[in-house]
């Protein structure tokens, strides 16, 4: 028998999809600006993505301009990817990263929505056996 709940392992693969969006959202963002000069590609702060995830969108006021959650300050948390090279107009997206970003977030979000599936699935059998 496995310690973890069903319902810990929904909200896992749940959180587990949100930053697997999250990501694709980076990355389209990132192509939406492959003509703007001196933009520089952004990816998602995994710590930070993590830590609002854990602490259930709890923020910190530190300063009394922040705003709580549901304001600008939800947005994601993002930062400049380092060690690209910029082309002559200071831009630093590159489409074919960009391209496989969004492939490897739209991996993951399809495993995580398979296993969330396949434990739906169980429920519903369960739920019919017992008729």
């Amino acid at each position: 028998m496995s310690d973890i709940s069903d319902a810990a392992l929904a909200a896992t693969l749940r959180r587990y999809m949100t930053v697997a969006a999250a990501k694709q959202v980076v990355a389209a963002g990132n192509l939406a600006n492959v003509s703007t000069p001196g933009f520089k590609a952004r990816e998602l702060d995994f710590s930070a993505t993590l830590d609002q995830k854990v602490q259930g969108h709890v923020l910190k006021v530190t300063h009394p301009g922040h705003q709580q959650a549901g304001g600008a300050s939800s947005a994601l948390a993002t930062t400049e990817v380092r060690g690209l090279d910029a082309r002559r107009d200071g831009n630093t997206v590159h489409t074919d990263r960009e391209l496989l970003a969004m492939t490897r977030a739209a991996g993951e979000f399809a495993r995580a929505q398979t296993a969330l599936a396949a434990k739906f699935r169980l429920v519903r059998y369960a739920i019919n056996e017992g008729r």
